[in-house]
């Protein structure tokens, strides 16, 4: 089994796929990555998206909501909380549930309410996996750009919030490796 990736896919509801392939691709937050046998070992955060699969001449695709992947030399761990293959898409009802999750956001937008502006990542979450679904059944939606949408690590701290040393300096900003400032 040195030349399959043993891929494992589970959710909160217990294993969703369990399945030998060649090769594995699967979106992170960073982009999507590829997983071969014999990959070094990766940690990643994933997004909303496609994972695809291929064993010999056939390729399978599945939907996945966020979470973690960990690969291996020979095997892939996806921890998601969200999962569907082809099968298991409405295409109809996907789409009456994302117009409506679409109005919600077009109002959502021009509400001066924070408490409205509160329910706008639930909403976009929601927004991404129907379209995940829909791309799966092979009818994507309209591509949507949303300027505000945030993947990866939050953005670093104001100067004004970074907690000061006893020295009155900001703590770690410009030390060199022994804690003095850098020359």
């Amino acid at each position: 089994m040195d030349d399959k990736i043993a891929i494992e896919i589970v959710t909160p509801e217990g294993r969703k796929l369990a399945t030998d392939a060649d090769e594995v691709t699967a979106p992170s937050v960073n982009g999507e990555f590829g997983v071969l046998p014999g990959h070094l070992p990766l940690l990643a955060a994933l997004r909303t998206g496609l994972v695809s699969y291929r064993t010999g001449g056939e390729t399978k695709k599945c939907a996945v909501g966020p979470g973690f992947a960990e690969a291996g030399a020979n095997k892939l761990l996806i921890l998601t909380d969200r999962f569907v293959e082809r099968e298991g898409v409405d295409p109809v009802l996907v789409r009456k549930e994302l117009v409506e999750v679409q109005g919600a956001l077009a109002k959502v937008e021009l509400s001066t309410d924070e408490e409205e502006k509160g329910q706008m990542d639930a909403l976009i979450k929601k927004e991404n996996w129907l379209a995940a679904q829909l791309e799966l059944y092979g009818d994507p939606p309209p591509a949507t750009m949303r300027p505000y949408e945030q993947y990866g690590p939050p953005p670093p701290p104001d100067e004004s919030e970074v907690p000061l040393d006893e020295s009155g300096e900001g703590s770690g900003a410009g030390k060199g490796a022994h804690g003095g400032t850098a020359h």
